[in-house]
């Protein structure tokens, strides 16, 4: 019986790592797609406003906004529309986490 809830909690354990580290790197995936124009990890370097150390819920409020329209810009339009909800709150999550330089 020990052996049995060992196993099981194990595999728990296991899988809760597995779904954690693909969502790590469904996230770096995610936020990737943004570095060309706002830097490494939302740290820009140009003109392009920087991610990093952005609430996510400013973030996600922003995105919203690009996709309905409310704040103008063709690129963010696209970008941000063929992204999910959730998605773009990972990403906001992400670029929370971020310090700023």
């Amino acid at each position: 019986m020990m052996f049995r809830i060992t196993l099981m909690v194990l595999l728990c354990g296991f899988t809760f790592n597995n779904a954690y580290a693909e969502s790590d790197r469904n996230v770096d995936l995610l936020v990737s797609s943004c570095a060309a124009c706002h830097g490494t990890n939302g740290h820009s370097v140009g003109g392009t406003p920087s991610l990093a150390g952005l609430s996510e819920s400013y973030f996600v409020e922003q995105m919203q906004q690009f996709i309905n329209g409310e704040r103008k810009s063709t690129v963010m339009f696209h970008h941000a529309s063929g992204y999910t909800a959730e998605e773009i709150i990972l990403m906001g999550q992400f670029f929370a986490k971020q310090t700023v330089k």
